[in-house]
């Protein structure tokens, strides 16, 4: 039980450790950071349950008013921000990101890890963020959608970068990624 309290708060640490990369900000108020790697990175190491329960973590310290977003931001204004729908997104991305590796894991691990990664890290945390950027700006949901194209290859570069990762801890580390334990 310390082990795996120690692993979710280590990984909340690295999402706030990569927010902490140079970043810069878009036009419309959302920042392009490092941290969406850490968010596929604590589900494919971590698996479904452990790696959301690393990014609620992360959520709450920011809520509570630790400047741990990219750019130093934290506290409840981070509700109000364009990028609201992303940054809750958070513990649902790294949950289905999670529970692709921990089902379909037995394979090559570059290649569930860069999936896991696309659907948990891409497609469902752009879901949430596109809905939080329209509600927050205004936008319609396809005017949303267009505002995110640009993240796109950033984030497929990232996914690509989860699965060498997932794989370099599996064969550091024989099954420890996949027993959970």
């Amino acid at each position: 039980m310390e082990r795996q309290l120690t692993y979710i708060a280590l990984f909340a640490a690295l999402v706030a450790a990569l927010g902490l990369m140079p970043q810069f900000m878009l036009p419309f108020g959302v920042p392009v950071s490092a941290q969406s790697l850490g968010v596929m990175m604590a589900g494919v190491i971590l698996g479904a349950r452990r790696g959301a329960l690393s990014m609620i973590l992360f959520v709450v310290l920011v809520l509570a008013g630790l400047p741990l977003l990219a750019g130093g931001r934290g506290g409840l204004g981070v509700l109000a921000g364009p990028s609201v729908g992303f940054f809750l997104g958070w513990p649902f991305a790294a949950f289905a990101t999670g529970l692709i590796v921990e089902k379909w894991g037995k394979g090559n691990l570059l290649l569930v890890g860069t999936f896991a990664s696309i659907v948990g890290g891409v497609f469902v945390l752009y879901a949430l963020g596109i809905l939080g950027m329209a509600v927050r700006l205004d936008k319609t949901i396809l005017e949303a959608t267009t505002m995110v194209l640009v993240f796109i290859p950033g984030d497929l570069i990232k996914a690509v970068v989860a699965g060498f990762v997932l794989q370099a801890v599996a064969r550091a580390r024989p099954g420890a990624v996949l027993s959970r334990s």
